[in-house]
């Protein structure tokens, strides 16, 4: 099945240009204290694939005051009003600040702002999350590849299906391509990919097969002292990282530390002994 955009989908020309970046495809086929902290967030992480207790902890503590909450308002709407009310508690978004997940809010605004600096004709995502690319799609025409198909379409959003270690993607064709948070789950199968202990190593050789000469790689993965935490991710040392990319130039390095601060223009030997710093490297491949 040849590559054709969505039928509502009114942009037909940069549809067209994807034609020459990718493979004909089916779209349906497709401290002691620092330590103790890292023992208990493990087990939790253990706990909550089966059951939530932190959750259902908080939701039980949250369940008096939306009671209170409940007859309060019921008492205000008396009489004013004769729409009828629904009970849907939500019970965990009261708090002093808004939540956010350190590596993916600072990881994402940081690519987001690089598209969009260098203005590029079309860009290609790599397996990042989908409200990124959907993101992306709404000022550049962006094809979204991952290895679960996605269905939904927007105008300037082009998903197909493709495993990183086979993408659908032509030699030296991307001139601007993203991977966030990505490379270090692939061969752990956890999102259904084969097992494969070099799956990252292969995935960064998929990544630099495709990009063009003088084409932008944003790539963004943990970094910290090297582990294997099966079956979620891997942590690679910033040098690791960048053995595997030695085909292609560092324009820039950034980062989220342990503490989740962002910190610009920093050094990749820095986060040598991070436990699970987020790496930012900007690549881009030599013209000669």
């Amino acid at each position: 099945m040849s590559l054709e955009p969505a039928a509502s989908q009114p942009n037909v020309a940069w549809g067209m240009q994807a034609t020459s970046l990718i493979y004909p495809f089916d779209v349906g086929a497709f401290s002691s204290d620092i330590g103790d902290r890292r023992f208990l967030k493990s087990l939790y992480a253990w706990f909550r694939q089966i059951w939530d207790p932190l959750f259902t902890a908080t939701g039980l503590l949250s369940l008096p005051r939306y009671l209170r909450d409940l007859r309060r308002y019921k008492r205000l709407a008396s009489g004013k009003t004769q729409v009828p009310i629904r009970l849907a508690p939500q019970l965990h978004d009261r708090s002093a600040t808004s939540a956010v997940q350190q590596h993916y809010f600072f990881l994402n605004g940081w690519a987001l702002r690089k598209i969009a600096a260098a203005k590029p004709p079309l860009h290609v995502d790599v397996g990042s999350q989908v409200d990124f690319a959907n993101s992306v799609a709404a000022f550049v025409p962006t094809v979204f590849v991952d290895i679960r198909p996605l269905y939904d379409k927007m105008s300037g959003l082009l998903p197909i299906a493709g495993d990183l270690l086979r993408p659908p993607l032509r030699e030296e064709a991307i001139t601007s391509l993203s991977c966030l948070h990505v490379v270090e789950h692939i061969g752990l199968g956890r999102y259904g990919d084969e097992l494969d202990p070099a799956g990252t190593q292969k995935a960064a050789y998929q990544l630099t097969r495709t990009l063009a000469p003088g084409g932008d790689l944003y790539l963004g993965l943990p970094i910290g002292r090297p582990h294997v935490y099966f079956n979620a991710h891997r942590v690679h040392s910033a040098g690791q990282v960048l053995s595997f990319f030695e085909d292609l130039e560092l324009c820039e390095f950034d980062a989220v530390d342990d503490l989740g601060r962002y910190i610009e223009a920093a050094r990749p030997t820095d986060f040598d002994t991070s436990h699970y710093a987020c790496g930012m490297f900007h690549f881009r491949r030599p013209r000669s």
